[in-house]
């Protein structure tokens, strides 16, 4: 069983930066690929990055690439979401995830284990 506790989300104006934290329970983190997710009032959950078990490997969507950087310190069993250039459209609850099987992927049914989320608000 693993838990998962996000944190640092806050409201930040636009062109602002954040960084979340995904702060993980249990001794088998380190072998797991990481996810955040996002989720905005009225749209489905979206991928955000993953990141594998070794953070030798990334993947983003495109409307993060280049602004957003996941990374993770496995002795600290934690996962970063660092966001720069905020835009109103990043404005969501943030999920970071948990994928007990091997690989990078996009979709929230391919993940096992879920944190409750982190408010990140842009203002324009």
């Amino acid at each position: 069983q693993v838990q998962l506790v996000e944190s640092g989300g806050a409201l930040v104006q636009a062109g602002g930066s954040l960084r979340l934290s995904c702060a993980a329970s249990g001794r088998t983190f380190s072998s797991y690929a990481m996810g955040w997710f996002r989720q905005a009032p009225g749209k489905e959950r979206e991928f955000v990055a993953a990141i594998s078990w070794s953070g030798g490997y990334t993947v983003y969507a495109e409307s993060v690439k280049g602004r957003f950087t996941i990374s993770r310190d496995s002795a600290k069993n934690t996962v970063y979401l660092q966001m720069n250039s905020l835009k109103p459209e990043d404005t969501a609850v943030y999920y970071c995830a948990a994928r007990t099987l091997w690989g990078l992927k996009h979709a929230p049914s391919e993940y096992d284990y879920w944190g409750q989320g982190t408010q990140v608000t842009v203002s324009s």
